[in-house]
């Protein structure tokens, strides 16, 4: 379960990051998965933001419950 949390995170993480990248820059035209949902038009900036910090939760999670479980 830990393995699954940790790849859905990084998929996450790095789908947040290259959206935000995307925006700014214009680079990673096919990564920005974000621009292609409709209902967040004109608030790509903000959905890769969050998606990235859920990311970065799920990456962090499984070690923080299996510290909380030891004792």
């Amino acid at each position: 379960m830990k393995k699954l949390l940790e790849g859905i995170g990084v998929i996450l993480l790095m789908g947040g990051i290259t959206t935000v990248v995307h925006e700014f820059t214009g680079f990673f035209r096919l990564w920005g998965v974000v621009r292609h949902i409709g209902f967040l038009k004109g608030h790509e900036i903000y959905a890769g933001m969050v998606l990235a910090v859920l990311g970065m939760v799920l990456l962090i999670a499984p070690d923080a419950l299996k510290g909380k479980s030891g004792q």
